[in-house]
């Protein structure tokens, strides 16, 4: 089953969730989750490292923390990332989806992505029977929370090839119609 969730996270903030301070390219900071009682979700703040010090047992804990560095989001595009994008879009859509017949795919996704040095592992969380994995994009500091559906390993194979399916182009089929075979006849 599912669970009414938000798995996929904004991105990295600009500013120290605390001060407001802006952070600075290259500037060590704290990126912490913690449970949104509104959405059912998570929610992304990220701190100075000095702010994230001074917090005390009376603040609201975080359901995960790490410590990243902070660099700004990369706005161009690299054209030999198409696999790459399509991998990633389709997590984010997966992700949005939250339903439980993606568990496999989503996580199968996650790992192809860490493969390819565009997400980091940054924890993992145990829930009552399963583990909660926690994925930072490298360039725009999204957080993706996967569920480790614990795959058996025969069944890993049939996962990839659904997997590299869906990331393959798919051809557009074209309902023909009177309309359309007599275009194709004035044609030939």
């Amino acid at each position: 089953m599912a669970l009414n969730e938000t798995w996929h996270l904004r991105s990295r903030s600009r500013q120290c969730s605390t001060t407001g301070t802006p952070f600075n390219e290259g500037q060590p900071i704290i990126t912490a989750i913690f449970p949104d009682l509104e959405s059912s979700g998570y929610l992304r703040k990220d701190f100075l490292e000095d702010s994230w010090k001074l917090r005390s047992e009376e603040d609201e804990q975080p359901f995960s923390s790490w410590r990243t560095t902070y660099s700004a989001l990369l706005t161009t595009e690299n054209p030999q990332t198409v696999t790459k994008q399509g991998a990633e879009e389709l997590l984010r859509s997966l992700c949005e989806e939250d339903q439980e017949h993606t568990e496999n795919t989503r996580y199968i996704l996650a790992l192809m992505l860490e493969r390819q040095k565009l997400l980091r592992e940054t924890d993992s969380q145990p829930t009552a029977g399963s583990t909660l994995r926690i994925y930072e994009h490298r360039k725009t500091g999204e957080v993706f929370i996967i569920k480790d559906p614990n795959i058996a390993l025969d069944q890993v194979e049939k996962i990839q090839e659904e997997v590299m399916i869906l990331l393959s182009p798919q051809p557009v089929l074209m309902e023909v119609t009177a309309d359309t075979e007599s275009d194709c006849n004035a044609n030939h």
